[in-house]
C-alpha cells in the first residue's frame, strides 16, 4: 500500500490532537484550573464527538456533510466506523482519570503514541518492505526510535514536565515503554472476536507501564 496524500493529511491533522496532552499537563498550571476540570472538559469533548459520530451513522445528510468535510483524511473503513480520533480522545479521558496526580505520565504516553503511530504509518507506507500483518518492520522501528528520541531529546526540556521524576526518564523505562508502545501498536489486541482500536488502548497501556514500573526502578 503506497503512501498517499490522504494518509499524509490524516497524520498532519492528528497533530492537533497534541492539544490533549498539552491541556492535561499545562492547562492547570497556566489557567489555574483543577485536574478534575480538565477531565470534565475532555469528557464533554468526547460526548460531543460521539454524538456527531452517532448522528452521521443514523442520518445520511449528516453523514454526507461529514464525508465532505473530512473525506481527505478518512481511511476507507472509517466511512462506516468510528474514527481513530474519537478513540484517541477516549484514551486521553481514560489517562486523565487514571493518572490525576501524575499528569506528566498522561502527557508522555499520549504524545509518544500519537507521534510514534504517525511516524510508523508514514515510514511503513513509504519505505516499508518487511511486512508484519498489515504493518511493517520499518514502520515499527521508526515508532520505537521516535519514542526513545522524545524521552531523551524533548521531554526533559519541556518546562516542569519531569519535575516529579527529577528531570529525566530513567533509562530502562525509556526502552521498556518505547518497546511497549511499538509492540501494542504493531499487534492488534483482540478480545474474543472483537479487535480493540489501538488509538484507545496503547496510550493507556504505556501510561500504566510508566506508572507502575517507575517506582520499582527507584529501589
Amino acid at each position: 500500500m503506497p503512501l498517499t496524500k490522504q494518509e499524509i493529511n490524516r497524520k498532519l491533522f492528528h497533530l492537533f490532537a497534541l492539544l490533549l496532552p498539552v491541556g492535561i499537563f499545562y492547562f492547570p498550571k497556566i489557567f489555574g484550573i483543577s485536574e478534575l476540570m480538565v477531565t470534565a472538559i475532555i469528557a464533554f469533548l468526547l460526548t460531543v464527538i460521539v454524538a456527531i459520530e452517532t448522528l452521521r451513522f443514523r442520518y445520511p445528510k449528516i453523514h454526507e456533510i461529514f464525508q465532505t468535510c473530512f473525506r481527505s483524511m478518512l481511511r476507507k473503513e472509517e466511512g462506516e466506523t468510528i474514527t481513530g480520533s474519537t478513540y484517541f480522545i477516549g484514551a486521553a479521558l481514560i489517562c486523565s482519570i487514571l493518572f490525576p496526580k501524575a499528569p506528566h505520565i498522561s502527557f508522555m504516553s499520549l504524545t509518544m503514541f500519537l507521534l510514534g503511530d504517525a511516524v510508523a504509518a508514514l515510514v511503513g507506507l513509504s519505505i516499508g518492505r518487511i511486512k508484519i500483518g498489515k504493518k511493517s518492520l520499518e514502520g515499527s522501528l521508526a515508532c520505537f526510535f521516535l519514542c526513545v528520541i522524545l524521552c531523551f531529546g524533548l521531554f526533559p526540556y519541556l518546562p516542569s514536565l519531569l519535575d516529579a521524576w527529577g528531570g529525566a526518564v530513567p533509562l530502562p523505562l525509556i526502552f521498556i515503554v518505547s518497546l511497549a508502545i511499538t509492540i501494542f501498536e504493531l499487534i492488534p489486541l483482540r478480545i474474543k472476536n472483537f479487535t480493540l482500536n489501538d488509538n484507545l488502548y496503547v496510550p493507556v497501556v504505556a501510561g500504566l507501564v510508566m506508572r507502575y514500573l517507575y517506582p520499582l526502578l527507584l529501589k
